[in-house]
């Protein structure tokens, strides 16, 4: 996706007020949080990753939310932590952004809810979607245009989903004033004119600030291996990466598929750390991969770019979209996100 066409939400006048003395100057968070960008949320070097792959606070998940979440396509962004956010007001919320949304379409505006601009808002907690019992809990925000029809059948359309977590972010929330909430991770589905109105009502309302969250092709060389070296019970999918290839007019791009079992075996000759992952293991498993292309088609990776890994676990493109494919696995891809995401804060 053209850069130029995702949607900003930066206020005109940069960083909200209350939060300028915690991202400027020599504040004890604007400290913590450059302390957290040398180190991952999970104590190790960027070089030396232990990525937990479950949570024992998973078991609380509520099955059908979870089947909810996957096989979606998700847009990340960060988000600087919330002023005076509070749980106990998701109600209010609700009625609120209601109102706000109401307020923009009635103004002609680009809000899609329906034609018969018949819809409502629902705020909930995502119980358990949380590494640990620091973590704040994770909520979900829903439109929901409701149907006219008479038939008792007739089913509401969910038209836009959003939900906001922290796995594992410890190392950030050590020093967040009590005022603010921290929930670095945003991951939205539906149209970008409803995501931008509601990232405009958030910062109007909680002082915080959304951000695009995309993923560098280093990045994707790590989900790649992360997520291959995962145990399944069964492959849903092929392993597959694609890398884009600079060239005028246009670029072009190499797809290479791998049989999953195979992706698996070659992961297991070359890992030998069994509780972490290292930069030599990914990049040694992904020079396996390169080396294993250009023998059967003289076609040299290195020359191009990582853009999307495509696993049974997860898919990720580097213009920051994801869909999250196995539940086993979803407290691990959201662990490695909210790190992501707590790198780009600014």
């Amino acid at each position: 996706m053209d850069s130029s066409n995702v949607p900003e939400f930066t206020p005109k006048h940069g960083v909200p007020p209350r939060l300028r003395d915690y991202f400027t100057g020599a504040s004890s968070f604007q400290r913590q949080l450059a302390s957290v960008r040398k180190q991952t949320p999970f104590g190790q070097t960027p070089s030396r990753r232990k990525i937990p792959q479950c949570s024992p606070l998973q078991e609380n998940i509520d099955p059908q939310k979870i089947a909810f979440l996957l096989h979606k396509q998700w847009t990340l962004y960060t988000l600087t932590p919330m002023y005076r956010f509070s749980y106990t007001n998701l109600k209010q919320y609700s009625t609120l952004l209601k109102c706000f949304l109401a307020a923009e379409k009635q103004k002609g505006l680009a809000v899609e809810m329906g034609e018969d601009f018949n819809f409502k808002v629902t705020f909930s907690t995502l119980s358990g979607m949380k590494g640990t019992h620091r973590d704040p809990a994770a909520f979900l925000i829903q439109i929901v245009s409701k149907s006219q029809q008479s038939s008792k059948n007739a089913e509401d359309k969910v038209v836009w989903t959003g939900w906001f977590c922290c796995v594992y972010g410890d190392s950030l929330l050590e020093n967040v004033p009590d005022d603010f909430t921290c929930l670095p991770l945003f991951l939205a589905n539906g149209a970008e004119s409803n995501t931008a109105l509601i990232g405009t009502w958030f910062q109007k309302t909680f002082d915080c600030r959304f951000t695009r969250l995309t993923i560098s092709a280093f990045n994707l060389s790590w989900m790649a291996a992360m997520w291959t070296s995962c145990n399944m019970e069964h492959y849903g999918t092929a392993t597959e990466l694609l890398w884009s290839v600079p060239c005028s007019p246009q670029s072009l791009d190499i797809s290479y598929a791998i049989n999953p079992e195979d992706a698996k075996a070659l992961w297991d000759g070359v890992h030998q750390t069994p509780e972490e992952i290292t930069q030599e293991e990914v990049d040694l498993f992904i020079d396996c991969l390169c080396s294993h292309f250009h023998r059967h088609f003289k076609i040299n990776l290195s020359a191009t770019r990582l853009v999307c890994v495509s696993t049974s676990v997860a898919s990720a493109h580097t213009d920051g979209k994801i869909k999250i494919l196995c539940s086993k696995y979803l407290i691990g891809v959201l662990a490695f996100l909210t790190e992501l995401a707590i790198f780009q804060i600014e």
